[in-house]
Parts: structure tokens; C-alpha cells; sequence
């Protein structure tokens, strides 16, 4: 049981980067352009909380519980998602940075990224089933052993998987978009035939 519960509270403008966020349960809170990069999240419950303008890059997040949370517009570059909890992990990125973030392994069943540069992220081996990624650029992301089932890349750009490595049973594509799936085979094609 957390001795810290905070609910319904707005944080803004706040520099954590020096004194870190202080641990605990934090319900339906909000965080406004608040800086956290390289604080140590780790074992901090979020419950139907949102960050909007914040930076969380390269912040630690150990047995960190994120449930029902909103990034919008968020600086999340480098975080290692895998190393939240998994119970009832449940979020939604918004116009969020997110190089170098990993979901290696980790559950993301229904996940929305919508309007997200996600470059070198790394999903590998994550359950991405149903999951969408609307206007995300993906160069670069690692898709390997990864469950796609349903998911929707129709609206994503500069994606590149190998369909004999990942499943993708009822994943939605749009030209040009799915020549991503050919780049192992060498493949050129000529996309002028494709208007």
C-alpha cells in the first residue's frame, strides 16, 4: 500500500530532474510541461493521469504502473516501457517523441500512436494485436517475433518488418506503405504505377 496518494491534482512547470517525483499513487493528476528527464520513476503508480507537454526522456521506470494514462505532445525518448508493470498497462501517445523507446516482450494490446515519431523503437517480441499507429514515422523501429495481429499501419510511414518473422494475421496496410514488408527480399519497385 503507497502512504502517498495524491488525487485529482494538477502539476505544472515543475523541474524534477534535481529532487525526482515523490513516490507513490497518483490518480487522475496532471502533469503540464513538467520536466522529468533521467528521474527515477521507478515503483510510482499512475491511475488515469496525463502528461501534456512533459519531458520523461531516459526517465526510469521500474515496476512503474501506468494505467489508463495519456501522452500528449510528450519528449519520451529512450524510456524502457518493458520495465513498467505490466498489470492493467494501459496508455495512449499523442504527438509524442519517442526515439529509442523499447516494448521488448510487453504487452500493448489495442495501444493507440497517433502522430508519433517513433525511430529505433523497439518492439521485439512485444503483442502489438489491434494496435494503431496513425501518421507515426517508424524508421527504423525493430519488428521482430512481434504479434501484429489486426493492427493498423495504414497511415504510418518508413516502416520496415519481415512478414516471415513477425505475425501479421489481419494487419491493415496502404500502398505504398506495405512495400515495408518487401525490403528483406531486395526488391525495387517502381512507385510511379502505384497512382
Amino acid at each position: 500500500m503507497h502512504k502517498n496518494i495524491f488525487e485529482d491534482r494538477h502539476f505544472e512547470g515543475t523541474d524534477y530532474t534535481q529532487n525526482g517525483l515523490e513516490k507513490g499513487r497518483y490518480e487522475n493528476c496532471a502533469f503540464r510541461d513538467c520536466l522529468l528527464s533521467g528521474s527515477d520513476l521507478s515503483e510510482i503508480v499512475f491511475l488515469e493521469c496525463t502528461f501534456r507537454n512533459c519531458d520523461l526522456s531516459m526517465a526510469a521506470l521500474k515496476k512503474t504502473a501506468l494505467r489508463d494514462v495519456r501522452f500528449q505532445d510528450c519528449k519520451l525518448m529512450g524510456l524502457h516501457f518493458d520495465d513498467c508493470h505490466d498489470f492493467l498497462f494501459k496508455t495512449a501517445f499523442e504527438g509524442c517523441l519517442m526515439n529509442y523507446a523499447t516494448f521488448c516482450q510487453f504487452g500493448l494490446k489495442g495501444t493507440v500512436f497517433s502522430h508519433c515519431n517513433l525511430e529505433e523503437a523497439d518492439f521485439t517480441a512485444a503483442d502489438l494485436t489491434a494496435a494503431e499507429f496513425d501518421h507515426c514515422d517508424l524508421t527504423g523501429a525493430i519488428f521482430e517475433d512481434t504479434i501484429l495481429h489486426k493492427a493498423d499501419f495504414r497511415t504510418a510511414t518508413n516502416y520496415a518488418m519481415d512478414p516471415e518473422k513477425n505475425r501479421l494475421a489481419g494487419a491493415k496496410f496502404s500502398t505504398p506503405g506495405v512495400l515495408g514488408l518487401l525490403v528483406k527480399f531486395g526488391i525495387e519497385v517502381d512507385g510511379s504505377s502505384l497512382r
